[in-house]
């Protein structure tokens, strides 16, 4: 299972030729899970266009694995991903992207994405990146 950011996300449903929709793409058709966390979801369905894009899409979404965000330690650890980034030159953009960075550390899973924060982030970290 791969961890799905919602950069990805959104050139899949927009059905964008880019490198990363056809790797999902693929990725999909051949049985394997994507996974995403409660707070890709938001921001999957925050960005579609009218209600009946928002009603097919969440009926997808939520057929696929969804990691929550609940647990307070990951929270902690988002914060600690941070500083330790800092502590190391990086800077990073999002206190989101430390988020989804934790939940794929705490789960290992490798994260599949198109955002160069998460490159930094892994940097400094053991996140795992799902490479095309």
């Amino acid at each position: 299972m791969i961890l799905v950011d919602t950069t990805v996300w959104i050139d899949f449903f927009e059905g964008k030729e880019t490198p990363f929709r056809h790797k999902l793409h693929d990725w999909i058709e051949e049985g394997n899970p994507a996974a995403l966390t409660s707070l890709h979801l938001t921001e999957i369905l925050q960005g579609t266009k009218n209600d009946i894009e928002f009603e097919r899409t969440k009926r997808y979404l939520l057929n696929l694995p969804i990691l929550p965000i609940d647990d307070l330690q990951t929270y902690i650890h988002a914060a600690k991903i941070y500083r330790i980034c800092r502590q190391q030159g990086e800077t990073v953009r999002k206190t989101a992207d430390c988020l989804v960075a934790a939940v794929a550390i705490e789960n290992d899973l490798p994260l599949f994405h198109n955002d160069r924060d998460f490159d930094k982030i892994a940097s400094c970290t053991p996140l795992k990146i799902f490479k095309i």
